[in-house]
C-alpha cells in the first residue's frame, strides 16, 4: 500500500502538533537511524537553526530529524523541543559521554493569520515541537496541519502538503511541504493549479491546465513585499547518498517550487528544501539514478504544493484567507 506521501519512503517517521489559539503549528520527520542531508535556499528570507552541518566538507556527516515550523524566529524554539524528545530515547551524535540529537529546521511567517499571537514567556513552539515528536507515525494530516496550519498564500489558504513517487531504477522519493508563499498555487482566478502537468490520480482536483488559458493567467498575485513568506520542505528518499549528492538533488528539487508557485524564490520568501537519505534501498544510485531522484524530487514537490493547497481548510478569524475547496469544491 501507498500513501502517496513522504513516508513512503521507509526509514523515517512524520508527527505534528498544532494550536488552534495561536493558529500554528510544527511538523517533525523523524529518522530511524542517523541520515545523510544536505539543504539548498532558493529565497532571500529564511529561517534556519542548524542548517550549516548540511553543507558538504562539514563535520557532522548525519542527522536525526527535521523540523518544518510556524512562528517565524520563535518557531526556532520547537527544533529543541524535538531534541528534547530524541535525547530522552538516547539518540545522538555521541561524544564522549555527551549525546546531542543533530535537528535542523526551517521556520515560515504566521503571525499576521488572526490568531493571538500573545502567549507570554512560555516557549510554546519548544511545547509544540515535543509533542510532534512523540505523536511521529507513518499517517498524518495534509491541509491546515503542523507547519502549513497558519500559512497562507497570496490567493488562498495554504497547508501542509506531501507526495511520493518511485524512479524508474526503483528508488522511492517523498516530499513535504508547509506552503506560506508570497505567491499563488493557482492560475488567475481560477480553479487550476500551476502544478497540473505533475498530478498523479486526481490528487488535487483532476482538472489539468484551463483552456484556453485566461488572459489574466500571468498577473502577479502577491501579499505584498514584507518577509512573511517562506515555503519550506523536506524531500527524503531510501537512495544512499552522499551529502555532495544529497546537496545536488536539494537544488534540483527547488524547481518544484518553482512550477507550483507564482512567483517563488523572491526576496521576501525563504524557500528552502533539505533532502535526506535513508539508504534503505539494497543498491545505490547510479549516475542515472541519482538524475532520476531529482526530477522526481522536483515533480514531487510541485505535487505537494497543490495538494497543500488543495485540503487546506480556512481559519475561523475574520479576514482569514479562503480555502480552495470554499470555492470551486
Amino acid at each position: 500500500m501507498t500513501r502517496d506521501t513522504i513516508c513512503d519512503v521507509p526509514g523515517l517517521s512524520v508527527g505534528q502538533a498544532d494550536d488552534q489559539h495561536i493558529a500554528t503549528g510544527v511538523t517533525a520527520i523523524l529518522f530511524e537511524t542517523p541520515c545523510v542531508a544536505s539543504i539548498s535556499v532558493g529565497g532571500g528570507a529564511p529561517g534556519l537553526r542548524d542548517t550549516a552541518l548540511l553543507q558538504p566538507g562539514m563535520t557532522v556527516e548525519r542527522i536525526d530529524a527535521v523540523v518544518l515550523s510556524g512562528g517565524s524566529a520563535f518557531g526556532l524554539d520547537s527544533m529543541g523541543g524535538v531534541q528534547a524528545f530524541l535525547r530522552e530515547r538516547g539518540r545522538g551524535f555521541r561524544i564522549g559521554e555527551a549525546v546531542i540529537p543533530i535537528v535542523p529546521g526551517a521556520i515560515l511567517f504566521d503571525l499576521l493569520n488572526g490568531g493571538d499571537k500573545d502567549w507570554g514567556p512560555e516557549p510554546v513552539y519548544w511545547r509544540l515541537g515535543y509533542q510532534a515528536a512523540a505523536k511521529a507515525g507513518l499517517d498524518f494530516e495534509l491541509g491546515t496541519a503542523g507547519a502549513g496550519y497558519g500559512a497562507t498564500t497570496a490567493t488562498y489558504k495554504g497547508g501542509l502538503g506531501s507526495a511520493s513517487a518511485v524512479t524508474p531504477s526503483g528508488f522511492t522519493v517523498g516530499a513535504i511541504v508547509a506552503v506560506n508563499a508570497l505567491g499563488s498555487a493557482t492560475i488567475g482566478d481560477g480553479p487550476h493549479f500551476w502544478a497540473a502537468p505533475y498530478e498523479r490520480a486526481s490528487e488535487f482536483g483532476g482538472l489539468g491546465w484551463p483552456a484556453p488559458f485566461p488572459a489574466d493567467a500571468l498577473d502577479l498575485r502577491v501579499k505584498g513585499a514584507r518577509p512573511e513568506n517562506t515555503t519550506i520542505a523536506l524531500v527524503a528518499t531510501d537512495a544512499a547518498l552522499t551529502k555532495a549528492e544529497a546537496k545536488r538533488i536539494a537544488v534540483m528539487a527547488q524547481d518544484g517550487l518553482a512550477r507550483a508557485l507564482r512567483p517563488a524564490h523572491a526576496a521576501f520568501d525563504g524557500d528552502t528544501v533539505f533532502v535526506a537519505s535513508t539508504a534503505r534501498a539494497s543498491q545505490p544510485p547510479s549516475a542515472v539514478g541519482l538524475l532520476e531522484i531529482g526530477a522526481l524530487a522536483a515533480d514531487c514537490l510541485s505535487r505537494a504544493v497543490a495538494r497543500a493547497i488543495f485540503e487546506a481548510k480556512a481559519l475561523p478569524f475574520p479576514g482569514a484567507a479562503p480555502d480552495w475547496r470554499s470555492r470551486f469544491a
